[in-house]
C-alpha cells in the first residue's frame, strides 16, 4: 500500500497547510486510537516539543482520542525518546509526539510510537491511514475517554537517563556547554548533566515557541563552536528540537557527527571485549566509518535513511548499535529510539572510562570528504527519471570507480522524506573532487526541472 500521510517519521508539514490542520490531527488521533487502542489498554501518552503549535494540535489529537474512548496522558514539552520510555515502561497503548524534530518551528508534524516504544511498523501506518478514509464516529457518553496531566514525567526521564551512565563514573572536573535549541531537552539535559557532576554551561534553554532550532542546536553548530573555545570547555553537546539527535563537538570546536559517535562507542566496547554483533548506518553514512569499522573486524550494514529503518535492521540481525550520520544514534542496550541525552552519556563515559579527550577518540576514523547539495523538488516530473540526471551520476561513478574492488567514493541522490528535496551526496579522496561532482549531478537535477539549490 502507497501511503499517503505517514513519511520517513511520521505525518509532517508546514502548520496550517494539510494535513498538518487542527482538524485532520483531531481525526488522526481518532483514527490511532481505532488502530491501536484495539490492541491492549486505553493509556496513549501525549508529549510534544516547544513550538507555539504543539498546544493545537495536542488539544486536536486528544479531541479525536476521546470520541474513540482513548485516556490522553500529557507529559508537556518531552525529548521524542523520552515519551517512547515512558510509553513502554507505562504500559500504555501508544505514545504520540508532536514535533517536526529539528524543522523550523512553522513546521510540524505527528509520530507514533508502538506499545513497546518503538516506531510504528508499516503496516499498523497503513491501518491507521485505511481508518481515515471511515466516517468519524463518536462513542457513548459513558464511554468516552478522559485528559490527564502527567506532573512527573519530566522527574522520571531525568532519572531514566542518569542511571544509563555507569554507577562506578561520575562527570566530576568536566566542562560541558549544551545546546537545547531551545527544544524539549531544554531542562532535560542540563539537570542529567549538572546531576552527574559536570560543569554546564547552557545555551538554546529560551524556548518562546518560535525560536527552536533558530540558528542553535544540531543543525546548527556555529554558536556552540564559538562558545565551547570562548570558555575553555572540554566539549560541547548540540540536541536537535526534540532531542532524538546530537552532535558534539570537542575542545578545539572540531565536530564530531552521528558517525564519529558510533565509532566512539564500538571501539571502546570491541577494545573491551563487550562488542557483539554489528553496526547500523545508513545510505548517507561516511565510508570512513565503514573502514574503520572493518578494521576492527566489526561487521557493518547500511539502512534506508530514517532512523526506523536503522532499528528494523539492528532487530533483524539482532545488533545493539546504528544510527545516521545526523546525530540519531541507537543504543538499543539502553534505548529503543534515537536518544540524544543517552548518545552523549555514553561517550562521556568513554572519555571518562579512557581518560582521553574527544578529540583523541574521534581521530582515529577519518573520514572521507563528503559534500551534499539540496535540489528543491517541485513535484512533478520525477527528476531522478531523467536521461540527462542519470548520464551525470554514470559520469561522476565512473570518475570514482565506484564499481571498482577499491572505489575512490561514493554517490547518492535521494528524496527526503521530511522536505521538498533531492539530496545529493557524494564522497570523495578529496574535497574539490567531492564537491565538483556533486555540482555536476545538481547542474542535471537543476537543469531538468528548473528549482533553486541549497549547500549544506
Amino acid at each position: 500500500m502507497t501511503r499517503k500521510y505517514f513519511g520517513t517519521d511520521g505525518v509532517r508539514g508546514k502548520v496550517g497547510a494539510y494535513p498538518i490542520t487542527p482538524d485532520f490531527a483531531m481525526k488522526l488521533g481518532w483514527a490511532a486510537g481505532r488502530v491501536l487502542g484495539s490492541r491492549g489498554t486505553r493509556k496513549v501518552l501525549i508529549g510534544k516539543d516547544t513550538r507555539i503549535s504543539g498546544y493545537m494540535f495536542e488539544s486536536a489529537l486528544v479531541a479525536g482520542l476521546t470520541a474513540v474512548g482513548m485516556d490522553s496522558h500529557l507529559t508537556g514539552p518531552l525529548p521524542t525518546p523520552a515519551i517512547a520510555y515512558l510509553t513502554k515502561t507505562l504500559r500504555a497503548a501508544a505514545g504520540i509526539v508532536i514535533s517536526a524534530s529539528h524543522n523550523p518551528y512553522d513546521d510540524n508534524g505527528i509520530k507514533f510510537f508502538s506499545s513497546t516504544g518503538e516506531k510504528l511498523p508499516d503496516h499498523l501506518e497503513e491501518a491507521i491511514e485505511a481508518e481515515l478514509e471511515r466516517p468519524l464516529e463518536c462513542v457513548t457518553s459513558r464511554e468516552l475517554g478522559k485528559a490527564y496531566r502527567m506532573e512527573d514525567a519530566t522527574g522520571r526521564y531525568i532519572e531514566f537517563c542518569k542511571a544509563a551512565f555507569p554507577g562506578r563514573q561520575d562527570l566530576s572536573g568536566i566542562h560541558i556547554v549544551v545546546d537545547c535549541a531551545h527544544g524539549a531537552t531544554y531542562q532535560i539535559a542540563p539537570a542529567v548533566l549538572t546531576e552527574l557532576g559536570a560543569t554546564v554551561h547552557v545555551i538554546g534553554n529560551q524556548p518562546n515557541g518560535i525560536n527552536i532550532n533558530d540558528h542553535c542546536g544540531a543543525t546548527s553548530l556555529e554558536l556552540l563552536q564559538k562558545t565551547v573555545t570562548e570558555r575553555n570547555a572540554d566539549l560541547g553537546i548540540a540536541l536537535d528540537g526534540d532531542g532524538d539527535r546530537v552532535m558534539m563537538v570537542d575542545h578545539k570546536g572540531d565536530i564530531l557527527d552521528g558517525d564519529h559517535l558510533i565509532y566512539v562507542i564500538a571501539a571502546y566496547q570491541h577494545a573491551r571485549g563487550e562488542f557483539t554483533g554489528g553496526v547500523v548506518g545508513t545510505l548517507m553514512s561516511n565510508m570512513g566509518l565503514e573502514l574503520a569499522l572493518a578494521s576492527l573486524d566489526i561487521p557493518f550494514v547500511r539502512a534506508r535513511v530514517g532512523d526506523r529503518h536503522v532499528m528494523e535492521q539492528l532487530v533483524a540481525n539482532g545488533w545493539l548499535l546504528g544510527g545516521e550520520t545526523s546525530g540519531h544514534v541507537i543504543c538499543r542496550d539502553v534505548v529503543t529510539t534515537g536518544d540524544g541525552v543517552v548518545t552523549a552519556l555514553k561517550v562521556l563515559s568513554v572519555m571518562r572510562d579512557t581518560g582521553r579527550t574527544l578529540r583523541e577518540l574521534a581521530e582515529t576514523m577519518p573520514c572521507l570528504p563528503q559534500e551534499i547539495v539540496n535540489v528543491r523538488f517541485n513535484g512533478g516530473i520525477d527528476p531522478l527519471e531523467e536521461n540527462a540526471v542519470k548520464t551525470a551520476v554514470e559520469q561522476a561513478e565512473s570518475a570514482l570507480d565506484v564499481a571498482s574492488d577499491n572505489p575512490k567514493g561514493r554517490v547518492l541522490l535521494r528524496k527526503s522524506g521530511t522536505e521538498p528535496v533531492i539530496r545529493v551526496m557524494v564522497e570523495a579522496g578529496d574535497e574539490t573532487l567531492a564537491a565538483h561532482w556533486a555540482g555536476f549531478i545538481a547542474e542535471a537535477l537543476n537543469e531538468t526541472q528548473i528549482s533553486g539549490r541549497e549547500t549544506v
